[in-house]
């Protein structure tokens, strides 16, 4: 029990907040999230099949405002699990310098 407690912490530590670089395709355009700090929100399939929700900071970083469903992003972000699949969001640099910077890219274009 021990061993599988101590192994399900781990696989926790190594994902969740974590940076995670990838790159996948828009499967669907959310609305932006304008409570608050705004958030461009979409959705990517990576190539192993997951699912994860982008949420890049429009407060921070310019929106990516060519992006379309279909298209190919990479991006570099923390990552947190959910039942979904995941989140990244933090795609972008951080002004206190808290945070590695993240990034989106688009149609060979950088977003940060």
């Amino acid at each position: 029990m021990k061993k599988i407690l101590f192994i399900l912490l781990m696989s926790f530590e190594l994902y969740a907040g974590s940076q995670m670089c990838d790159s996948g395709k828009v499967a669907k355009l959310l609305s932006d999230d304008n409570t608050g700090i705004r958030h461009q929100r979409f959705i990517i399939k990576l190539s192993s099949g997951q699912s994860l929700l982008i949420a890049h900071n429009i407060d921070l970083a310019p929106k990516v405002d060519s992006l379309k469903e279909g298209g190919f992003v990479k991006f570099c972000g923390e990552y947190e699990n959910n039942a979904k699949g995941g989140l990244v969001h933090w795609t972008h640099r951080d002004p206190h310098k808290h945070h590695v910077a993240g990034w989106l890219e688009y149609n060979g274009h950088r977003y940060e």
